[in-house]
């Protein structure tokens, strides 16, 4: 693979993996609001009941997770569709372990 494919797959998938976060942490953050009628609360903020900080985490690493997942396998399958060969470099999501 020559080094500018490598580097048009940088720039593909960083620019939509970005894109991806920022929407997802957006819309994670709008259903919560309309769910519980408040503004997410702040995790690290000692006045924030644990319970809450610990719902509020796992929703927005979840939500966010899975729209990484995704969109990670948008791409790929996009690039596959369009060169024919898969994906010069290994997409990498917060689920990752």
């Amino acid at each position: 693979m020559a080094a500018s494919e490598k580097l048009m797959w940088k720039i593909y998938a960083g620019a939509i993996g970005a894109v991806t976060t920022i929407v997802a942490q957006k819309l994670v953050t709008k259903l919560w609001e309309v769910s519980t009628g408040d503004a997410p609360p702040d995790p690290n903020d000692p006045e924030t009941p644990l319970k809450q900080a610990l719902i509020w985490a796992a929703a927005s690493g979840l939500g966010v997770g899975m729209t990484q997942l995704m969109m990670n396998r948008l791409v790929q399958n996009r690039w596959l569709k369009n060169f024919e060969h898969t994906a010069p470099g290994k997409l990498r999501n917060k689920l990752d372990f």
